[in-house]
């Protein structure tokens, strides 16, 4: 061809597929759980925060959403309802994200997130795309895989 593909340590879709198998449903039932776990911290801290929290659900809503998938990414680069999903996030090296990494990707998917264009582009590339990455993971190098082992 004509241009050098970019190069990466991720599993090669092609000759090793089984690391792909059934991601986008998998990324979707994902989030789902994240969303929820989210959603019943917002809840506690609104109680904790007098209501305060409720009052700047938008604001409060964005920080926790940060804070947990920085974390739980950051730790075993899964978030709590990609390791129920049995998938995790690598990246170009084929290793799990560092901390920073982690916040990276965070931070890529919250800005995504905030726009309709942007998302709905992340969503049809995690359903289309050979090894099923969002915009994020298009940025960063990263892909979410079926966890080895």
């Amino acid at each position: 061809p004509m241009y050098a593909p970019m190069s990466s340590a991720l599993p090669d879709p092609d000759r090793q597929s089984v690391f792909y198998d059934g991601i986008p449903p998998k990324r979707l039932m994902a989030w789902v759980v994240d969303v929820v776990l989210i959603l019943v911290m917002m809840l506690i801290i609104g109680v904790l925060t007098l209501t305060v929290a409720f009052w700047l659900w938008p604001l409060f809503w964005v920080a926790t959403s940060f804070v947990y998938r920085a974390i739980t990414i950051g730790s075993a680069s899964a978030t709590l309802g990609m390791r129920l999903m049995n998938i995790e996030l690598r990246n170009a090296t084929g290793a799990r994200l560092t901390g920073t990494e982690a916040m990276l990707h965070t931070g890529a998917y919250l800005l995504c997130a905030s726009f309709f264009l942007p998302q709905a582009l992340s969503v049809a590339m995690i359903a289309l795309g050979e090894r099923h990455q969002s915009l994020p993971d298009l940025f960063l190098g990263t892909a979410a895989i079926n966890r080895p082992g």
